[in-house]
């Protein structure tokens, strides 16, 4: 073959060898905009970190934008993703990434919280698998994918709230206050359960309406928080924050992890006494008194009783001329 033949024949072999990268890096581009697509309609995001040098690469998204942040702001490195992890989730995130880096685990895989750029937070279900290693068998290659869950995160704890908590006064409901009793009578822990009924809710939804009605159980429930916290913290004898709950019209309920008379007395006092003003909500002048009754409650009680107790209590002070404070005993149940 003259080299002329041979030339020609390299030539060709040129040809078709380009034409077949170029045919490849099409497939390639097709490949890719079809995997984009399929990730962005699932909020996928797909990453890559190049072991030794910690550099990242996301494959389908900007890097930065889940966070909202710009490759200037936030260089594409693992030390950035730690950086922006929360603080109450950093320490055991990093700690199982590092284990599977490490070849304690199969696979990598977390789900926690991020802060965003404008100081939020974002929830993130994360995954990854080491894919390649050197020639000396060290982790070189991990690939992974990182979704955005916040969405589903707020609508399980709004799903939570909803279970736990009374709409109207965002206090506990009666589920979440007798799981706080029975988690107190777990820890061998002595408490007492107040049990608090308004003087005059009636007469102010008769006279006012029911809006104004509402707003006054939202005042009562934001005072008996402010007071529990403030009582706490002033008191070394107890020694858990105060639960309140709403169990429904004007029944508030109080579970205190102390069965000091003396303390409880004063506690109740200070509740009574901050109504023995007339109160402004929206304009009008509203008076009310709080009848409570008071019951220490043993490790064989449990919440109906200790409910029972409290309340039978709190209807003597109704009896006697209303708000005031009575601790239950044996003579209130007969009488």
């Amino acid at each position: 073959m003259s080299s002329s033949e041979k030339l020609k024949q390299l030539e060709e072999i040129i040809l078709r060898l380009e034409a077949e990268n170029k045919a490849l890096k099409l497939n390639l581009q097709f490949t890719q905009e079809k995997l984009h697509a399929a990730l962005d309609g699932t909020g996928l995001c797909l990453w890559e970190q190049d072991i030794p040098t910690g550099n990242l690469t996301i494959h389908n998204q900007q890097w930065g934008d889940l966070l909202g942040f710009t490759i200037e702001e936030l260089p594409a490195h693992i030390d950035s993703w730690k950086g922006n992890l929360h603080p109450d989730d950093k320490e055991w995130v990093i700690a199982a990434f590092d284990e599977h880096v490490a070849g304690k685990t199969d696979i990598y895989q977390a789900v926690h919280r991020m802060i965003h750029k404008d100081g939020s937070i974002t929830w993130v279900s994360d995954r990854g698998r080491i894919t390649s290693y050197t020639p000396e068998g060290k982790p070189l290659k991990i690939i992974g994918t990182h979704v955005d869950i916040t969405q589903e995160k707020r609508y399980e704890q709004s799903l939570a709230k909803l279970a736990h908590y009374d709409p109207l006064t965002d206090l506990l409901n009666r589920a979440a206050i007798e799981q706080s009793y029975l988690r107190l009578q777990s820890q061998a822990l002595n408490g007492s359960l107040c049990f608090i009924d308004l003087d005059g809710l009636k007469v102010t939804n008769d006279k006012h309406g029911h809006h104004i009605g509402d707003l006054l159980l939202i005042h009562v429930a934001k005072t008996l928080t402010q007071y529990s916290i403030e009582f706490v913290s002033q008191h070394q004898g107890i020694d858990r924050s105060i639960k309140i709950a709403r169990l429904g019209g004007d029944e508030f309920v109080l579970l205190i992890a102390t069965q000091d008379q003396h303390l409880l007395k004063e506690f109740c006092q200070s509740l009574i006494d901050h109504y023995q003003q007339a109160i402004n909500l929206e304009g009008k002048k509203i008076t009310i008194g709080l009848s409570i009754g008071v019951y220490r409650f043993t490790a064989q009680d449990n919440f109906a009783t200790s409910c029972e107790m409290a309340d039978t209590a709190m209807y003597f002070v109704k009896k006697r001329g209303k708000n005031n404070i009575a601790f239950w005993q044996e003579s209130l149940q007969l009488a």
